[in-house]
């Protein structure tokens, strides 16, 4: 990709980091001087000796490498730091390319940066103009389309209503709440519908907050767009090109969780995920058996819900204000009496309730798995293990066509076959997943599923075929 122009953007927001485009994609214009860096006066300069105390010498690729910043910009804090004697040139390669050592005021004065802030690596950009880059990047995505949500979707077994619930939500970026029995496919339509988000996004390694850093950037969280093959000369280094993000958190989720994470060996923070998640998919997964009460989280999420916005608080007890902007979609098995109330769920933009499937749906959902793996479900077979859950009085779940099919494969490979679907084979998988016996041999239990084994289903989303 060949850049092609270099216009700014056209835009009234004076915190947008100033835009190039690099064939077809616009990205934030690399900064040449201190000033168009758009952060705290010394910001670049004091993260610049840090940086030069970790080794003996450098040169000006080096630096520029380090900190991510164009060769001119590098070489502007360069002669500034050569002024204040914080370091000294001992080389000219070229004109404008030398070597450098940090002189021993500069190590003092970077000995005594460190102790406030041991931050050393991609310089950061500010607050304002990752909220004004978020706002440039939704104003500036197409929308989801119905087709897009139905190819995301298009690996589970829903009814038009469920499909169209779930696509309104990401087109319109409100939130969504997915409630019903276990292993229906609730933690499947919160992950699988994130694909019908289109394009990428730019965001920033880190942030300048208050003369610290946060961590925005997590290669565990982000997949990052190689732009290797392309001309990026020209581009901010200080922003990463990124999928759009998908965040899921679970049981583990704790109020704190939600709030900055300080490092005290480090003196820097990491943003909490629903941050992380912005331009993506936040999903709470589980909701209503983490380790604090529903009423907590509900009363967490109300004002990011309703206003977009968030309150992050920083070691000093100082609040900031960040942007938020991604889909937040909450999945319980729980009842609603028992995790939320009528309050709360007049803040949720969409509500979704996902039931046992009809034997209809059942059907579909075990001849697509059956396909997937390569195995054959001649439709006697279905309705002979349909006739099975009615003899036993047993609920249909989504999430059991792919438990059973799995559980076959796991039998054919133990006897050294080819996965093959008969129903020996499947009577043995029935006994091993519902712990039954043999039709005509079924203890009086009815066998229904305890909540344990029901969160266990839910988490192996058998109604995924992919």
């Amino acid at each position: 990709m060949e850049q092609t122009a270099a216009a700014a953007a056209p835009s009234k927001d004076p915190a947008l980091p100033t835009l190039c485009k690099v064939g077809n994609l616009i990205a934030p214009r690399a900064p040449q001087d201190i000033p168009a860096a758009g952060l705290e006066e010394r910001a670049l300069i004091d993260l610049a000796v840090k940086v030069a105390c970790t080794t003996a010498r450098f040169t000006t690729d080096w630096l520029a490498n380090r900190m991510h910043l164009s060769a001119s910009l590098t070489r502007a804090i360069l002669t500034e730091l050569c002024v204040e004697e914080l370091v000294e040139e001992t080389m000219k390669i070229t004109e404008g390319r030398s070597h450098y050592r940090i002189t021993q005021q500069g190590r003092d004065h970077g000995m005594r940066l460190l102790e406030v802030s041991r931050y050393v690596g991609p310089a950061p950009v500010s607050l304002d103009a990752y909220r004004a880059m978020l706002r440039w990047q939704f104003a500036n995505t197409p929308p989801v389309t119905p087709e897009q949500v139905a190819a995301a979707l298009s690996g589970l077994v829903l009814t038009p209503e469920a499909m169209e619930m779930a696509g309104l939500a990401v087109s319109s970026g409100r939130s969504l709440f997915i409630y019903g029995p276990p292993g229906n496919g609730k933690s499947s339509v919160g992950r699988q519908v994130h694909a019908a988000l289109p394009g990428d996004m730019w965001i920033p390694h880190c942030l300048s907050v208050a003369n610290t850093v946060i961590r925005m950037f997590d290669d565990q969280v982000h997949q990052r767009i190689d732009l290797s093959g392309e001309r990026t000369s020209g581009i901010d280094q200080r922003w990463v090109r990124i999928r759009r993000p998908m965040v899921v958190v679970g049981g583990e989720l704790t109020l704190e969780f939600l709030d900055l994470v300080y490092s005290p060996t480090l003196r820097t923070y990491e943003a909490p995920p629903h941050l992380k998640a912005n331009g993506g998919v936040f999903l709470v997964d589980d909701f209503g058996r983490e380790r604090v009460s529903p009423e907590q989280l509900l009363n967490r999420f109300i004002t990011p819900m309703e206003h977009q916005i968030d309150y992050l608080t920083l070691a000093t007890g100082q609040k900031i204000q960040v942007p938020l902007r991604q889909v937040l979609i909450i999945a319980t098995n729980l009842s609603l009496e028992r995790v939320t109330d009528p309050a709360f769920l007049r803040r949720m933009g969409y509500r979704l309730f996902l039931g046992p499937p009809s034997p209809e749906q059942y059907a579909g959902i075990f001849r697509q798995y059956a396909e997937r793996v390569g195995a054959a479900a001649p439709g006697e077979l279905i309705d002979r293990l349909l006739a099975r859950y009615r003899a036993e009085d047993r609920e249909l779940r989504a999430c059991q066509p792919r438990d059973l099919i799995e559980r076959s494969r796991d039998i054919c490979r133990f006897h050294g076959k080819p996965l093959e679907l008969t129903p020996d084979v499947l009577d043995l998988a029935w006994i091993g997943y519902f712990g039954t016996e043999p039709a005509g041999q079924r203890p009086s239990e009815q066998g229904r599923e305890s909540g344990g084994e029901g969160r266990q289903a839910e988490r192996q989303s058998a109604a995924v075929t992919s």
